[in-house]
């Protein structure tokens, strides 16, 4: 989980490639990755947006 300090809680290009690779990273020790939370005036959820 991060925060977004615009407030805006979309998450941005960068979000979603940082997930990624950690996602890919975890995936070779096992590690899986169950949400990546934005935090801003509202809450995302990439699990909740299928972003996952």
């Amino acid at each position: 989980a991060h925060n977004h300090p615009s407030g805006v809680a979309e998450p941005s290009a960068a979000d979603r490639h940082i997930t990624q690779r950690l996602k890919d990273a975890l995936a070779l020790i096992d590690v899986r990755v169950l949400d990546h939370i934005v935090v801003g005036d509202d809450i995302v959820s990439f699990a909740e947006r299928g972003l996952l």
